[in-house]
């Protein structure tokens, strides 16, 4: 991870194109870094997932830096399942991944329209027909191994629509497909 700290690590944006602030992202970077190094749990790969920057102008290109972070998440979640796998064994490793994985299919085995909570009549939430199309997909891969990826799971976008699905459980449920493909990865 030494080199994600450099400035120069990073190509910057220019004209109107917004980018991550670089200070905000550095700083993340040294944090992490620091916290790997010292074997810290106290920051989790689902805490790198989460990592957000403010936007400014000449900010770090955003492209870049996501790219960065998923390899920085990839380096935590493998930390983190040989610490379990030692704590537990992998038995109970691979039972709780078991778990969590069905879980989601029985979520995204639900009715199409109604496998997500929906935001009120006057509020835009993802559009239904994209989530649905995604997590047809996903539930797919976790019945059958149809071929998906941990970077198309994490570079999905969703436009918006009045009274569609509420973010946050999507996100939610789109970040626990994330960890049960690391933790078999």
């Amino acid at each position: 991870m030494t080199e994600l700290t450099s400035p120069a690590a990073f190509p910057k944006t220019s004209g109107r194109r917004k980018g991550y602030a670089p200070r905000a992202v550095d700083e993340f970077l040294a944090s992490a870094r620091a916290a790997f190094e010292a074997d810290d749990t106290d920051l989790t790969s689902a805490d790198v997932r989460a990592a957000a920057f403010p936007l400014v102008s000449e900010g770090y290109a955003i492209d870049a830096v996501d790219a960065a972070l998923a390899r920085i998440e990839d380096a935590f979640a493998q930390r983190e399942r040989v610490t379990a796998m030692n704590q537990r064994g992998a038995r109970a490793w691979v039972g709780a991944s078991r778990a969590l994985a069905q879980e989601i299919l029985d979520r995204l085995s639900r009715k199409p329209r109604h496998r997500f909570r929906r935001v009120s009549p006057l509020r835009f939430g993802y559009r239904v027909d994209e989530v649905d199309l995604v997590a047809g997909r996903i539930a797919r891969y976790l019945e059958s191994g149809e071929g998906l990826t941990i970077e198309q799971v994490r570079s999905v976008a969703f436009r918006m629509q009045l009274r569609g699905y509420d973010e946050a459980q999507v996100d939610a449920v789109l970040d626990a497909v994330v960890d049960v493909m690391q933790s078999v990865g």
